[in-house]
């Protein structure tokens, strides 16, 4: 695993009136690590992820991806940099099938010499896309049904292909087998082990204790909006008991003694 930064960043802050979500939040994440970000409901988790990716703006503080300080307009400026997410809310697009989700807004064309005239490649992309499915270990039995005519497994599934389906700088998915039968959080898990031997850099967002444990480098514990533990899981020190005493607020790390005061 290389020492050189993919993403890091410095007093995170994202406040939304008089309500402080994520304060002072300072996060490092290597190249080819694996890292989980856990908490309870409300501790700031997605807060801290959508101030990433441009889904919000940050009230303040500095991101810097990829050597690079960046101030994300949006999803897909952070998509186009590198970011590729798998949000709760998924982002399909319901009344599309497999293959149009998979491409869309980066699709695939053809006779490009036309210029605006050029035509979509959909052989091309239903190629992919059972490429993409193969590769994945996804199964879906038909991949011209439309999204809306899947189950919630199948969907989940969909989203994850998507975006293990590009190579990205940085893969962040929040909470990505919340809704999933056994079958499926093992096509999910072995998504993100692949990722790992790849050395893609990841971050997950879960409450799987099991799962994290079995996936990751690190785990990063939230607390009312503010980070309180950063824990080498691999060295062995820890246990799902010591995690959970960081989310509870049993426990707080030494290095965050003193934000830890400031949240009581």
């Amino acid at each position: 695993m290389s020492e050189e930064l993919v993403l890091k960043t410095v007093d995170l802050t994202k406040h939304y009136g008089g309500v402080h979500a994520l304060e002072g939040a300072n996060f490092q994440l290597k190249k080819g690590e694996h890292v989980a970000i856990m908490g309870d409901n409300g501790a700031g988790k997605s807060t801290f992820v959508r101030q990433i990716t441009g889904v919000e703006q940050r009230t303040r503080g500095t991101i810097v991806f990829d050597g690079k300080e960046v101030e994300f307009k949006g999803p897909i400026e952070a998509r186009e940099a590198g970011i590729e997410t798998v949000f709760q809310t998924l982002a399909l697009a319901d009344h599309l099938d497999v293959p149009d989700n998979l491409f869309l807004g980066r699709e695939k064309t053809k006779w490009n010499w036309l210029g605006p005239f050029r035509l979509l490649d959909y052989k091309a992309m239903r190629k992919d896309t059972m490429a993409a499915l193969e590769k994945t270990g996804v199964k879906i039995p038909n991949i011209h049904n439309t999204i809306e005519k899947m189950s919630g497994g199948q969907r989940q599934c969909v989203a994850i292909a998507r975006t293990a389906s590009f190579h990205s700088k940085l893969t962040i998915m929040d909470e990505p087998t919340a809704a999933l039968g056994v079958q499926e959080t093992v096509q999910v898990e072995n998504i993100i082990r692949q990722l790992k031997e790849q050395g893609e850099p990841l971050i997950l967002v879960s409450h799987n204790m099991r799962q994290v444990f079995d996936l990751v480098d690190r785990i990063v514990v939230f607390r009312r909006g503010k980070i309180c533990a950063n824990l080498d899981i691999k060295s062995g020190n820890y246990t799902g008991e010591d995690v959970v005493a960081y989310i509870t607020g049993a426990k707080t790390g030494a290095e965050y003694e003193g934000a830890a005061r400031l949240i009581y």
